[in-house]
């Protein structure tokens, strides 16, 4: 099927496989989609059966701002799952049937999490998309949203848009990645003339105020290399959630901390900046964990609440989801995960009792 509506075009990640929906026969071919506002749908392969109505699984904000435009454009209507249930339920579905999942990332070593399936809860679940959501999971289908932060993903490209002239988040992180935050933030060592404050644990190279020798550099934002102001305000962001996210873990006990959401997406230099933030307050008690498979935890989720439902005309069936990347014609998003000591072909296998 060819999605030619512009606003289709934010389609970034996809998840592919043999699955069930409830308006087709079960032998047809369906395709799961994961979009860029966290919307997960189902859609009948070329081959398959029309029907004057199609029911699809979404989730997310997507699942309401696009509702019109696939209702109009090609004749889908929504069954829409709560995002938060849904983003909950794809991460128990990953940490209990994915083997290797979990990861820690520090100093540039990334390191697998074997995790226990009878000691998994509770745990604490960072969510950074435009803002930031910290979710306390005590179980299937018990959880609380406990805290949470407006400084996330939308703040990073907001505050980047006007400061650099990047028009999007993807151009943004590349021009990171070639900056100095110690040109704008002023350090520790920069207070204390290049030396360690020792005495409360602080190194020089800590930073002490984010941005903060614009105060006294009497240089104007036309001064500063667009890359160096990107990597302040990457490192700040990122900073802030780790330091938010432990203070939460601590507040209620919670041994584990997962990371994910569009922000994250696998980058490397976020990981190690929120790990690192994570690793600082806790002095080593705590470490930030990551998903593999963390772009497509809303899909998984708003696909597993099929087998809460009951569907007399269907048989079990057994199902493979298949990890793959799209690559829209032009769209600039791109979900880039990490992707080392993995096999491309890998397949997550998953049976769902539709009965």
């Amino acid at each position: 099927m060819e999605i030619t509506a512009k606003s289709l075009v934010m389609v970034a990640l996809l998840f592919m496989g043999s699955f069930v929906s409830p308006n087709l026969r079960p032998e047809r071919l369906m395709i799961v989609w994961s979009l860029f506002d966290s919307i997960s749908f189902i859609i009948p392969h070329p081959n398959g059966v029309a029907h004057d109505k199609l029911y699809v699984k979404a989730t997310g904000g997507g699942a309401f701002k696009f509702a019109d435009l696939f209702k109009e454009k090609l004749g889908i209507l929504f069954d829409k799952e709560d995002e938060m249930h849904s983003l909950v339920g794809g991460v128990n579905f990953l940490l209990k049937t994915v083997p290797r999942e979990a990861f820690t990332y520090l100093d540039g070593q990334k390191e697998f999490v074997e995790i226990d399936h009878n000691d998994l809860y509770p745990y604490l679940l960072v969510n950074i998309g435009s803002g930031v959501s910290m979710i306390k999971v005590d179980g299937d289908g018990k959880y609380e949203r406990i805290s949470g932060t407006s400084l996330g993903g939308g703040t990073f490209l907001g505050l980047g848009k006007l400061l650099t002239k990047c028009k999007s988040f993807d151009e943004l992180l590349e021009l990171s990645h070639h900056g100095n935050n110690r040109v704008i933030d002023m350090l520790v060592g920069d207070i204390y003339g290049g030396t360690d404050y020792s005495k409360i644990g602080l190194s020089s190279t800590a930073i002490a105020s984010s941005f903060g020798k614009a105060i006294s550099d009497g240089k104007e934002l036309e001064d500063y290399q667009p890359e160096d102001v990107a990597r302040s305000l990457l490192r700040m962001i990122s900073n802030n959630i780790g330091q938010i996210a432990y203070l939460n873990a601590l507040r209620f006990g919670l041994k584990r901390i997962f990371f994910g959401g569009f922000f994250i997406r696998g980058l490397e230099y976020t990981m190690d900046t929120i790990s690192v933030a994570v690793h600082f307050w806790s002095r080593g008690e705590a470490k930030a964990m990551f998903l593999r498979h963390e772009g497509f935890l809303g899909a998984l989720g708003a696909f597993t609440s099929y087998s809460n439902q009951s569907h007399n005309d269907l048989k079990p069936h057994h199902h493979t989801v298949q990890r793959a990347i799209l690559n829209c014609s032009g769209d600039n998003l791109r979900h880039i995960p990490v992707t080392s000591n993995l096999n491309d072909s890998e397949t997550i296998e998953c049976s769902i009792n539709l009965v």
